[in-house]
């Protein structure tokens, strides 16, 4: 029997650019943190080899102490490891590789840059990988593996980085053809394939790993990896998924109605908030004082989670008559509020955003000046 991890899209010294320094840097590291966690299951569960099918890196721009690092955090498995360049770190005349290979002191880290049968297991398994040369190719890589002559008795997998033809969403098709069938022409007991961010089998012995950390609110299941494991030549794959993210990305859509302490029970259900990002879409409609209830419940929340993203565009301010209420005021001011009012609830008023900013601010303000009396 042979058993192997498939993993891919590892995308070491990915820049989170868009969050700010601390969160950054944790993001970043978290990589180098799954591939720790890959390398203790590989020898955990007796791998004969894991296969990284592409995107290792995010781009060839990735500095020699993220080289070191990724190595390190390899040594938990002994080996061997199949590197394949990806679009990402596509394998050009100098690239990321050409350095990684100066760096590489045992030899059962193995970097897949050319279209040749790699033997490992005594011969009892041949690895056929499909390097890239470039960041998008208009021919099938994997055509090679039709014909490839590889030892008698061996299990062949493919090892390939693009998209799978007629399977993904047309978004993804964007280059890096591989043909839905290439398992079957090619006699091949499994292809592990990158490129695509979540787990999933896409065509018969055809399977994405995906991400092993995610770095997006996608709903395709990243954060894992494949072990497999193949009794003979041309038996089928038993094939594992097994989780090994740290961090969890999540999209949540609430509505609220009336009543803003629905967000509880919402953002509750995450156990470890500390680990876990939200990307927040509120829907609804809310009396002021809701409203402002709303705000310090997300401030709230907002320093509970790793990061909460707050799209409220879909959530109107209602106000009611206990909200012009306790705004106490009267005369041209409390017809001015109610004009306000009007505005805020009608939907076609292009003024309809202003008007229940304006609201809100006079509810808070006449709340804080309230306090303030009192205090006095």
């Amino acid at each position: 029997m042979i058993r192997i991890l498939h993993t891919a899209d590892w995308q070491i010294g990915k820049p989170f650019g868009g969050y700010d320094l601390d969160r950054r840097g944790e993001l970043r590291a978290a990589r180098f943190g799954a591939v720790e966690r890959i390398a203790a299951l590989a020898k955990q569960r007796g791998c004969d080899a894991v296969l990284v099918a592409g995107d290792a890196f995010d781009d060839n721009t990735v500095s020699d102490r993220e080289l070191r690092r990724t190595l390190d955090a390899m040594r938990g498995f002994a080996g061997p490891w199949v590197l394949l360049p990806g679009n990402h770190d596509a394998a050009l005349s100098v690239s990321v590789w050409t350095r990684l290979r100066s760096m590489i002191e045992a030899a059962n880290v193995v970097i897949a840059d050319a279209p040749e049968p790699i033997t490992l297991c005594d011969g009892r398994l041949a690895i056929l990988p499909a390097p890239l040369t470039r960041r998008h190719e208009g021919a099938d890589l994997t055509a090679w593996f039709d014909t490839a002559e590889t030892p008698r008795g061996a299990v062949r997998v493919g090892l390939a980085h693009g998209s799978v033809a007629n399977r993904l969403p047309e978004a993804a098709e964007s280059g890096n053809p591989i043909a839905d069938d290439r398992a079957e022409r090619a006699r091949l007991a499994y292809l592990a394939l990158g490129d695509w961010h979540g787990f999933i089998e896409i065509a018969p012995r055809t399977y994405y790993s995906g991400t092993p950390e995610p770095d997006r609110y996608p709903a395709n299941q990243p954060g894992h990896v494949a072990l497999v494991e193949i009794d003979a030549p041309g038996a089928p794959p038993r094939v594992e998924r097994v989780e090994v993210a740290r961090f969890r990305w999540a999209e949540v859509s609430v509505h609220l109605l009336g009543d803003a302490g629905e967000l509880d029970a919402a953002l509750a259900a995450f156990d470890r908030p500390g680990e876990t990002l939200v990307q927040l879409r509120l829907e609804g409609r809310l009396p002021l004082r809701e409203r402002v209830s709303l705000e310090k419940r997300l401030a709230d929340w907002s320093a509970r989670f790793f990061d909460l993203r707050v799209d409220d565009g879909g959530l109107v301010d209602e106000p009611d008559g206990d909200d012009l209420d306790a705004i106490d005021v009267a005369g041209f001011v409390r017809v001015a509020i109610e004009r306000l009012r009007a505005k805020a609830a009608d939907p076609a008023d292009p003024e309809r955003e202003a008007a229940a900013l304006a609201l809100r601010i006079a509810y808070v303000e006449h709340a804080r000046l309230g306090v303030a009396g009192e205090r006095r």
